[in-house]
């Protein structure tokens, strides 16, 4: 997917999630979407991404910087995000995953990482995360576990173990609340 058409889904999702799911995004939306705090962090991620992926690593790190000081989050340039992030706040996020599929909402505070210093960004011990996923404010995603397709995890849960497709989970460690189905 193309950097336009990714920005494009984002945006999209933001108008979703304020409650104008038929708007469709233009290139003017995108323009002055990038002034919202809500949007303009996904933006700078995109960017910093997809310098990393051109092998343009000082611009990819100069926008992950940007992004840190600015909005207080600080997202892994090698990071693989799907279309569709909302992060609806964004201060003391820390994002250092393997992987997260499209549509997944992020709150405040929330922290997915290795377990151990992993100064190399070893894949086995980040988190994976699925599509449709919600992360409630404070919560911590330790280690190589997988967080299935439309899970939620409960605000301060400490997630150390995987959660099944469709499963709530909250607390310390974090322990299945609720089996749903996956829509």
């Amino acid at each position: 997917m193309t950097l336009k058409k990714t920005l494009l889904a984002d945006l999209a999702r933001q108008y979703a999630a304020n409650g104008q799911p038929d708007r469709m995004p233009g290139i003017m939306g995108v323009i002055l979407g990038t002034l919202s705090p809500r949007f303009a962090p996904v933006v700078i991620f995109r960017l910093s991404h997809w310098f990393y992926q051109h092998k343009l690593s000082p611009l990819a790190k100069l926008f992950s910087l940007l992004n840190f000081v600015v909005f207080g989050l600080e997202i892994a340039i090698r990071c693989d995000i799907g279309k569709g992030l909302y992060l609806p706040h964004t201060q003391g996020t820390v994002i250092g995953v393997n992987s997260i599929g499209e549509n997944a909402t992020i709150y405040h505070n929330v922290t997915f990482g290795a377990r151990e210093i992993d100064v190399n960004f070893s894949e086995q011990s980040r988190p994976t995360v699925g599509d449709n996923v919600i992360v409630g404010s404070g919560a911590k995603i330790l280690g190589g576990v997988m967080i299935g397709n439309g899970a939620r995890v409960g605000a301060n849960a400490v997630v150390l173990a995987d959660v099944p497709a469709g499963a709530t989970v909250g607390g310390i460690p974090a322990k299945i609340l609720k089996q749903g189905e996956v829509t």
